[in-house]
């Protein structure tokens, strides 16, 4: 559905330009687009790339361990169906670390396994269990106390102050998060009740 949808939207775009006579512009600006694409992906990748390390320094060091069991309460709340010592958790609880530090990279490969542990758990069924629905609502929201991707962002685009979004993204990600939580909680709460 997407693929139709970006198609419709381009052919509509060169179709537009050929119209109004800006055909060389809307060439130009094609190429224009791409030299700067492949130049933040290079600066994307060098953030990336230091902060994966960084997070997997922290795994070595045992700062993940700790932090996961820190979250434990935390998770048999919002995870009441994994069970506490199951290994989904470890990969949850990474997950979540990860993406509060604004490591959307590092949280995938971890998102990724906790999904396939949590499926384990739900038998393999194609129906998402309440516990893998909830841990999706958290992943999406993304609590993040350092939004590294912005900050790269602003950075790449010549931003004076790259990093004054911290606070408003702390307060975004916050709320966000928060209607997540609450979202899931009654969500789980009146499925058990029907």
């Amino acid at each position: 559905m997407l693929n139709k949808l970006w198609g419709i939207m381009l052919l509509a775009g060169i179709a537009v330009a050929a119209f109004t006579g800006k055909i060389g512009a809307a060439g130009t600006a094609a190429i224009d687009s791409s030299k700067e694409a492949v130049s933040l992906c290079i600066a994307m990748l060098g953030v990336m790339s230091m902060w994966t390390g960084i997070m997997n320094i922290a795994k070595k060091a045992g700062l993940i361990d700790a932090m996961t069991r820190a979250l434990r309460p935390a998770l048999r709340f919002l995870f009441p169906g994994v069970p506490e010592e199951h290994a989904a958790n470890e990969y949850i609880a990474a997950n979540i670390i990860a993406n509060v530090l604004g490591l959307g990279w590092a949280a995938t490969p971890y998102g990724l396994k906790a999904m396939e542990q949590m499926k384990e758990l739900n038998e393999g069924s194609h129906i998402a269990s309440a516990d893998m629905c909830t841990f999706l609502i958290i992943n999406i929201s993304s609590l993040q106390l350092i939004p590294v991707n912005i900050i790269a962002y602003r950075s790449q685009y010549g931003s004076v102050s790259p990093t004054a979004i911290i606070g408003m993204g702390l307060v975004a990600t916050l709320v966000s998060t928060a209607a997540g939580v609450l979202f899931a909680v009654l969500a789980r709460k009146f499925s058990r009740k029907g």
